[in-house]
């Protein structure tokens, strides 16, 4: 790699001191008995507008998307901006359907997606299948934030080989798992202020200074191959690049809020109305992204690839390497020190927040419904503070000993695994008509086909559907949930009539799910 940056590690590691000590006083802040699930797990449901902003946005804009988009951007160009409509078409998505989930969790003490479904259809089975895809498609996610820090720790200059090599990242995991398993997520929600600050710093300095140092925005885009700049001309019978990036962006916003780590984010909200205040806000975060995807093209005009000081880094983390290498090249030591410490705390915030996530479907859907039917109170936050370390552990492991291009790939197939839970609790939270039954199968087909596709397209997450000579290349997320949501409607009616005398299992009413 390159000599240790020791101005910039020493500020990496005093900015990583605080939030570590943050992590564990967070246990005292908006104090609660930590031995309950739901202060331990959604914080108490006490989290403001303001904190709430920040946690949401901690959690969903992670280290791993500070480091991929720009490398998307670096190295296949104007595709990444997928990610800015994307993240702008799921907010009128959280401000319509999630206000609702969190009132009627609220009122019947859910504390994750499966105990919304058991409650609302009855199915523990469907209950199970929504858990299980939750789980699976958190613990890639969970890996790709140790990636986050990964790259950085390289890039100060810490290298070696086996344990020493892998020294700093056990070291990130023991804080993680220290400060989670005490202050649940209070921890990640004080330290996501702090992360986010950092990283608004870096974003808004950055896009100020780099294109003064590069001659000037006009400069950066004429050095940047022009088949970069625009998605390619779609070529007869097919939609072509134009397809992809549509689907890529509606399928994203669509998946985007079922993910357990979100969903956890949403009900630790003080109210309904918080949630529907940061829709209107967290699009702040979308401008932000759509600045740091700038990041790739300004490497491109930097010739960061080409400079023989990050060769090796190329080398080993591939295009994820140009964010590092780029602020390596403009900026002192110091403010490098800042950054990497954005980006590793952006890495302990989500990876957090997905282990309690994890924890509490575990804890909820599976342990208590199938294995202890009623612990105590005590018992069942024990059990998932255990569990969230066994997740976190497991990442760790997984990151360690398996070439990260496979976290990467479970990480695009938990995108179209997750997705197909969509009609179970998005559209579950407005309507009862959809039979469980049916929903579990059009969940099993869309899984199944989804799985599929992926291995069709050799694990890319979009896939060419070719129908009467047309192709259109889109993301299998988005046309399996689709055959998921045909599937449930066909089957509803056929399961309905089959047994006509069942009598629908439902606890919750429709005034529970107003203010």
């Amino acid at each position: 790699m390159h000599d240790v940056n020791w101005i910039a590690l020493i500020v990496f590691v005093l900015l990583f001191a605080f939030i570590t000590w943050l992590g564990f006083v967070a246990a005292n802040w908006r104090k609660g008995d930590l031995d309950q699930l739901h202060e331990w797990g959604l914080g108490g449901r006490r989290f403001g507008t303001f904190i709430t902003w920040f946690l949401i946005g901690g959690d969903l804009y992670t280290a791993y998307t500070f480091v991929a988009v720009p490398a998307l951007a670096f190295g296949a160009g104007a595709v990444a901006f997928f990610a800015v409509p994307y993240t702008i078409v799921a907010y009128p998505i959280l401000f319509l359907v999630f206000p609702r989930l969190w009132y009627v969790c609220r009122k019947h003490g859910y504390i994750t997606a499966g105990d919304f479904v058991r409650g609302r259809f009855g199915n523990r089975w469907l209950a199970l299948a929504v858990t299980i895809t939750g789980i699976v498609a958190t613990m890639p996610y969970i890996a790709l934030q140790l990636v986050g820090i990964q790259v950085v720790i390289g890039a100060l200059g810490i290298s070696g080989t086996g344990f020493t090599a892998d020294l700093p990242l056990i070291i990130a995991f023991v804080i993680l798992a220290a400060f989670t398993y005490s202050s649940g997520l209070r921890a990640p929600a004080s330290i996501a202020v702090v992360k986010d600050i950092l990283i608004y710093i870096t974003a808004f300095t950055a896009i100020i200074a780099i294109p003064i140092e590069l001659g000037g925005f006009g400069k950066i885009f004429a050095s940047v191959p022009p088949a970069k700049l625009l998605l390619a001309v779609p070529g007869a019978n097919t939609t072509g690049a134009y397809g992809a990036y549509a689907t890529l962006a509606l399928g994203s916003a669509l998946a985007l809020f079922l993910y357990p780590h979100s969903i956890t984010g949403i009900l630790s909200a003080s109210s309904g109305r918080a949630i529907r205040r940061n829709a209107a806000l967290l699009p702040a975060y979308s401008f932000m992204l759509g600045l740091l995807a700038l990041f790739g093209f300004f490497a491109i005009a930097a010739g960061v690839s080409a400079d023989p000081q990050f060769a090796a880094g190329f080398k080993e983390f591939g295009n994820n390497f140009a964010v590092p290498a780029l602020f390596l090249h403009s900026f002192p030591s110091w403010f490098v020190g800042i950054a990497f410490a954005a980006i590793g705390i952006g890495a302990l915030v989500p990876a957090a927040i997905m282990s309690i996530a994890a924890a509490n479907l575990y804890t909820r859907n599976i342990h208590r419904e199938f294995i202890k039917k009623n612990p105590s109170d005590r018992q069942e936050a024990r059990m998932a503070k255990w569990v969230s370390l066994v997740v976190k552990a497991g990442a760790l492991v997984f990151i360690l000993f398996v070439p990260t291009k496979y976290a990467i790939y479970l990480q695009l197939l938990g995108g179209i695994w997750v997705i197909q839970t969509l009609p179970a609790v998005m559209l579950g939270v407005y309507t009862r008509w959809f039979n469980d039954w049916a929903l579990l199968v059009g969940w099993a087909v869309g899984t199944t086909a989804g799985t599929a596709m992926a291995a069709a397209a050799h694990l890319s997450p979009t896939y060419p559907l070719a129908i009467g000579g047309f192709t259109f290349p889109g993301y299998s997320a988005l046309y399996t949930v689709i055959l998921n949501l045909l599937v449930v409607i066909v089957l509803t009616p056929v399961f309905n009539a089959l047994n006509a005398r069942r009598v629908p299992k439902d606890e919750t009413a429709a005034a529970d799910y107003l203010a």
